[in-house]
């Protein structure tokens, strides 16, 4: 008898059309799985929490805004998460509208906050009276205009918009940097990492145990003793106070690897509190390189060195 292989659920930050699902599209075992479309990144992961999705893709961080504050502060106080892949999409906008509207008819923009930031440079050359309208996605605002639930006459939206909905493209290329990209991470329920390619990234929520002199620098000391490379180090209130910050770390490397388990193992001895989201496969699949001395192998004879010392074996 054949057996029935059930399909997976994805959430995104929908509808069709907007970015998220273009980092979707990225991933091989999701392609003829169900898809299912969400308002927000706190609706995505919560489906995953609660078993209505296999996983969820959720924005992490771009390369002109920086991180994407809400997804980092969800991984921070929701347990129960684990990021299982990166996937990155060049970001390029375009001005659309109902069709028969013309430029010089649009004085009120729809569009989400974080595409409405990237393009400020050319709404300001070319639309410089506007005002802004937010939307909850790319692909919302051009709904609102299309539909009339959003008081604006144009919409900044994807270019793939244009497949999906019948819009007048007003302009195109409105982004104000060309080689702008979104990094997405692709999250599950808590599960063991994928095994170590030799292109990992491990990522991590890291507080400090107290305001002091010096505090982060001995925090960032626990990596760069042991030859490991941050590629992104960024600070988020807490919340609880003023002054007391969490940091988002992505460190080169794998949580398998002697060097980075020696670092983490220092990360929580030092830390109130480490959320560790992942050891996933680079987006860009470079090879980590390390200096010789901070290989594997030599963490291992350390180890074995300090354990003869203990255990009274005589020295070679």
């Amino acid at each position: 008898m054949k057996r029935v292989t059930e399909r997976r659920t994805y959430s995104y930050l929908g509808p069709a059309g907007t970015f998220t699902e273009a980092a979707l599209d990225q991933v091989a075992e999701a392609r003829g799985q169900q898809w299912r479309a969400v308002h927000n990144v706190g609706e995505a992961l919560d489906d995953v929490l609660e078993g209505r999705s296999d996983a969820a893709m959720i924005a992490i961080e771009n390369s002109i805004e920086g991180g994407v504050s809400t997804t980092q502060d969800a991984l921070a106080t929701l347990p129960g998460l684990r990021i299982i892949g990166e996937y990155l999409v060049r970001v390029n906008f375009v001005l659309v509208a109902a069709p028969g509207t013309t430029l010089d008819q649009v004085s009120v923009i729809a569009a989400h906050p974080v595409a409405y930031a990237q393009c400020h440079g050319w709404l300001g050359a070319n639309i410089p009276a506007h005002s802004h309208v937010p939307a909850s996605s790319n692909v919302a605002s051009a709904i609102g205009v299309l539909d009339g639930t959003l008081p604006a006459q144009a919409a900044i939206a994807a270019p793939g918009i244009v497949n999906h909905y019948d819009v007048e493209v007003l302009a195109s290329g409105i982004g104000d940097n060309a080689n702008a990209v979104t990094r997405f991470v692709l999250v599950s329920r808590t599960t063991a990492p994928p095994a170590p390619t030799g292109a990992d990234k491990t990522s991590l929520i890291v507080e400090l145990p107290h305001d002091h002199p010096g505090s982060l620098l001995e925090m960032l000391e626990q990596f760069s003793t042991r030859g490991i490379n941050l590629s992104l180090i960024e600070s988020r209130p807490i919340g609880d106070e003023l002054g007391r910050y969490r940091f988002v770390i992505d460190a080169d490397g794998h949580i398998e690897h002697e060097r980075m388990a020696d670092a983490l193992l220092g990360i929580r001895r030092f830390s109130p509190r480490v959320v560790f989201l992942g050891s996933y496969p680079r987006a860009d699949r470079q090879i980590v390189h390390y200096p010789d001395r901070y290989a594997d192998d030599v963490f291992v004879e350390a180890r074995d060195w300090l354990r003869a010392i203990v255990s009274g074996e005589p020295e070679d």
